[in-house]
């Protein structure tokens, strides 16, 4: 068959996550309305051939067709993506496993993965005629969308819990966006997000609220297959607070089978939370999100989400890869800077080191065989959390 080059989005429009119901991508969405769930975007997926991607720009837009942006004049990008994956064979060594791969995403523009679904996000939102947009977060997410907002010439506001250090709140203000520090966690900024959206006719981008920032989390999934030759790792650990990483990269793996770019074994995904904010794991070991439980601010900014609005999604990837949930400690975390640093070289951030930890854990549960590759994930930059 004769290879099919493109030149745009292939996006077809919107489904429910729950039952599949389809939403116009031709206006402004947020989330699917009838189920209370997230919106996924939908693709026609041709016969596309992974050799177009050869030659193309090293960041998140050489996946050009599988991001919803229809006209490329709306492209919002400060050169996300396409960051290394380091070989950390000396933990391997240490550890007795064929092989540790960590993706470093500290490398990003904003000092974190947030860089790449609030690209795609802000475009999409430039592109559908938005002019302010509104973000709860726990730190990092909001420096990107202030970031890109910037680069779009939007207006942007971020609500962030009062006690998210110093560094996260700066960036924000030196980007030129409007922050509101509220007690409590990213729930409660939650909150007000919402409110201050009905008042204000701004666009909530909080995690899910919309369909497109999971878009461009999917990237990292494309990339890992990419980077690695189109064999993906056996195991995959995610430090998961919302969620989007995680449910991107399983989208992009069903996508790449669909396009034939991958064959085999799909990862087991592992999810990472701290003993302050473990929502998740409690799920996944009761079958029933949790309907009470005190949830305390965590080093790990970002896993600090006591109601991820795409539980269910979660859940669902976990189980649909075999995969598993587990807990670290706040001391675990800060031990687990302190050994990477020491052994690799590498300065992970809060969330990168639950994820490293995580790792330990599973190996005394002998839960990863030593024949198997393993791929933790560094999210952010660790001098951002000062």
């Amino acid at each position: 068959m004769k290879t099919v080059i493109l030149q745009g989005s292939l996006l077809e429009n919107l489904v429910c996550a729950q039952c599949g119901k389809a939403y116009p991508a031709s206006v402004l969405q947020t989330y699917a309305t009838c189920c209370n769930q997230p919106l996924l975007a939908h693709y026609q997926l041709p016969h596309l051939s992974k050799k177009e991607l050869c030659n193309r720009p090293q960041s998140i837009w050489r996946y050009r067709e599988l991001l919803p942006i229809l006209d490329d004049n709306n492209i919002v990008s400060l050169g996300e993506g396409w960051t290394p994956i380091h070989s950390l064979s000396g933990m391997a060594s240490h550890l007795g496993l064929r092989e540790i791969l960590l993706k470093d995403e500290s490398v990003n523009p904003t000092g974190s993965f947030k860089a790449r679904g609030l690209s795609v996000a802000i475009s999409k939102a430039k592109e559908l005629g938005v002019t302010h947009c509104i973000i709860s977060t726990a730190g990092n997410a909001g420096g990107a969308l202030s970031a890109y907002a910037a680069k779009a010439g939007m207006r942007a506001t971020v609500v962030m819990p009062a006690h998210t250090p110093d560094t996260l709140k700066e960036e924000c203000r030196l980007y030129g966006a409007e922050l509101i520090l509220m007690d409590g966690l990213i729930d409660t900024c939650g909150k007000k997000a919402r409110q201050m959206a009905t008042e204000t006719g701004a666009f909530d981008i909080s995690t899910m609220k919309e369909p497109y920032r999971l878009e461009g989390k999917k990237t990292i999934g494309l990339e890992i297959a990419e980077q690695l030759n189109w064999h993906l790792p056996d195991v995959i650990i995610y430090p998961t607070g919302g969620g989007t990483g995680l449910i991107g990269m399983w989208k992009a793996f069903r996508e790449m089978q669909q396009l034939n770019w991958i064959t085999g074994k799909l990862p087991k995904m592992v999810i990472v939370q701290s003993e302050n904010c473990n929502p998740m794991i409690q799920m996944f070991e009761t079958g029933t999100f949790p309907e009470s439980f005190t949830a305390k601010p965590s080093v790990a900014n970002g896993l600090a989400v006591p109601h991820p609005f795409a539980k269910d999604l979660i859940c669902e990837v976990v189980r649909e890869s075999k995969g598993t949930a587990i807990t670290v400690s706040e001391k675990e975390i800060q031990d687990g800077i302190a050994k990477m640093a020491s052994q690799e070289g590498l300065l992970l951030s809060p969330e990168g080191s639950a994820a490293y930890m995580g790792l330990r854990k599973l190996i005394e549960k002998d839960y990863v065989r030593e024949d198997e590759s393993v791929l933790l994930f560094n999210t952010g930059a660790w001098y951002k959390y000062r």
